[in-house]
């Protein structure tokens, strides 16, 4: 058998020619596809979009979905920043980036908040999801809930963190709509993104995205994101002057060549709107998460047919035939009619004073016009035991005051107050609000919800 005799110059080529495929091959393998969106924040107008609604892996830019569902949950009452939440096995076990959180161990939401938003904590953003729902299969479908409500129709998640799954993707349209949400929906807790640091209960987290916020000016925000199969991902907001910018970039090579592509895109957006455009902020979506169960209340609605008021024993002739005495009335069915009269007037009257303020109008309320001149008496027999808490809303200078509130209130509150009994007590210092005849479990949740709205609220005991 004859051996062939490679060539030193051929087998120099060859060696090279492998040597430049092992180098090029990983580099093509980790390139991500690139995709950008810019748009102007003040009314959605798009102003930039490049394979916008192309599917990609979103890395941690999932966790904006994460924390808009904690604080829209926080905002409606169903958990509070305060809550401890114990971390499980599986939160614990999560990859970096972490917070280094311990199977067992309970630590307040706020702090999970701010770790996730901040440090994109991925043991931080599972534990979230756990405390809500319980499971993170069962906050994943939380979340594709509210991602339907927000219009992103293109995106599917099933964690909490972003970390590469198959089937979790979004686009850089629904990231930049997500964002868009973020800023203007919950605009109290939005300085939670441009944190250079911040707390996280066990210890300090520095921001990832802090590199563009030092070096562009009027950045505030909002989430970075960093798998393989991601590349580096960001969605980032910034102000000037009257103008502002939402840039998202999905697919970039590096920290710093992302961060450069995102401050183009962003001055590109600064240069491309308009200088006077009318704020037209999103809506907020309906809420998807848990509503609170309240004891089960039926309204009979019966027409007065004697007197509510004590019958006196019966006496002599002569002491039933005597008039009453002096500043006294006698109770009659026609008194019985004038003070009902009274009282739907008070009632029409305090819900138009309501009007205003609350949004809903009397005619909403009531489909048909005031029955007539026979009066109605409303009785409750409620199903829940135990109904001897309640809440007080506030201390007023007088007793209008008082009523005004307790009737915004029950209007704005149903789910928690329907049923209950509202009260105005006169003290020396005042008229108190309450709200009474409660469960002490539906009471807290009541003051929880109010607090949350920034609204005065504490509970009253059986005492």
């Amino acid at each position: 058998m004859k051996v062939r005799r490679i060539q030193p110059a051929r087998f120099g080529l060859f060696l090279a020619t492998l040597a430049f495929c092992a180098v090029m091959t990983p580099m093509v393998s980790w390139a991500a596809p690139y995709a950008a969106m810019v748009i102007d924040a003040r009314d959605g107008k798009v102003l930039h979009s490049r394979n916008a609604d192309t599917r990609l892996h979103p890395a941690s830019l999932t966790k904006m979905m994460t924390l808009y569902i904690a604080i829209e949950a926080v905002e409606n009452g169903e958990i509070s920043l305060d809550t401890k939440v114990k971390i499980s096995k599986n939160a614990a076990a999560e990859p970096p980036s972490k917070l280094g959180l311990k199977a067992g161990q309970r630590i307040a939401l706020r702090y999970l908040i701010r770790a996730a938003a901040v440090k994109s904590a991925n043991d931080a953003a599972t534990a979230i999801g756990e405390a809500l729902e319980g499971s993170e299969a069962a906050f994943a479908r939380r979340m594709n809930r509210t991602a339907k409500a927000l219009g992103m129709s293109n995106t599917t998640f099933k964690n909490a963190h972003g970390l590469t799954e198959t089937g979790h993707m979004s686009t850089a349209r629904d990231m930049t709509t997500l964002g868009r949400h973020v800023l203007y929906d919950y605009p109290d807790y939005y300085n939670l993104f441009s944190r250079r640091s911040t707390s996280a209960g066990i210890k300090t987290v520095n921001n990832t995205n802090r590199r563009l916020l030092d070096a562009y000016r009027g950045a505030d925000g909002i989430k970075t994101g960093y798998t393989r199969a991601a590349g580096f991902n960001l969605v980032a907001s910034a102000e000037r002057g009257n103008k502002r910018v939402i840039a998202t970039v999905f697919g970039g090579r590096s920290t710093a060549t992302r961060n450069a592509k995102v401050a183009e895109l962003l001055d590109l957006g600064f240069k491309r709107s308009d200088n006077r455009v009318a704020l037209r902020k999103p809506g907020r979506p309906a809420y998807q998460g848990k509503t609170a169960p309240v004891g089960k209340t039926i309204r009979v609605a019966t027409a007065v047919k004697k007197s509510l008021r004590p019958v006196l024993r019966p006496t002599t002739v002569a002491q039933t035939q005597q008039p009453p005495a002096t500043g006294t009335t006698a109770v009659t069915e026609a008194t019985i009619v004038a003070e009902a009269t009274v009282i739907e007037h008070d009632i029409q009257s305090a819900l138009l004073q309501a009007q205003d303020n609350t949004g809903v109008t009397l005619a909403s309320l009531k489909e048909e016009p005031t029955p007539p001149p026979q009066p109605k008496v409303v009785t409750r027999i409620s199903t829940a035991g135990g109904r001897h808490w309640g809440i007080n809303v506030g201390r007023y200078s007088s007793r209008f005051a008082a009523e005004k509130m307790l009737l915004k209130t029950a209007l704005a509150e149903m789910a928690t107050l329907d049923g209950s009994l509202r009260k105005v007590v006169k003290n020396s210092r005042g008229f108190e609000a309450n709200f009474l005849g409660m469960t002490k479990e539906t009471a807290d949740l009541a003051c929880r919800r109010l607090q949350a709205r920034q609204v005065t609220c504490y509970t009253l005991g059986p005492s």
